[in-house]
C-alpha cells in the first residue's frame, strides 16, 4: 500500500472519530438541557401547590389565632409575591419569596403548636 492510501485512511478514520464524538456530545448536551428544563418545571409545580395550599393553612390557624392579624397579613404578602413571581418566571423573585416565607413557616409551626386543639 501507499503512504498516501494509508494516510487517506488514517484521516478518514480520525474524521469519523470526530464526527460521531461531536454528535455524540451533542446529543448529550441536549440531553442534560432537557433533563434541566423538567427539572425546573418540577419545582415549579411543586411551588404552586405550595402556595395553593397556604390559604388552607392560614384560614384554619386563623379561627384559632384571632390576634395574629399581622402575622396572616404579612404571610399573604408574601406568598402572593411568590406566587406572583412564579406565574412571570421571575427565579429571583421566587427565591426571595421563599426565603420569606421560609422566615414565616417557624412562626405558623409555634402558632399551631400554641393551639393543640388544631387538628386539621
Amino acid at each position: 500500500m501507499s503512504g498516501m492510501l494509508i494516510g487517506g485512511i488514517i484521516g478518514g478514520v480520525v474524521f469519523l472519530i470526530a464526527i460521531i464524538w461531536f454528535f455524540s456530545t451533542y446529543n448529550r448536551l441536549v440531553r442534560l438541557k432537557e433533563n434541566a428544563n423538567k427539572s425546573w418545571a418540577d419545582i415549579d409545580v411543586l411551588l404552586k401547590q405550595r402556595y395553593d395550599m397556604m390559604p388552607n393553612l392560614i384560614n384554619t390557624v386563623k379561627g384559632y389565632a384571632s390576634h395574629e392579624k399581622d402575622l396572616f397579613m404579612e404571610f399573604a404578602k408574601a406568598r402572593q409575591s411568590a406566587s406572583n413571581a412564579l406565574s412571570q418566571g421571575d427565579v429571583s423573585g421566587v427565591a426571595a419569596a421563599e426565603g420569606l416565607l421560609g422566615g414565616m413557616m417557624p412562626k405558623i409551626y409555634a402558632l399551631s403548636e400554641a393551639y393543640p386543639e388544631l387538628k386539621a
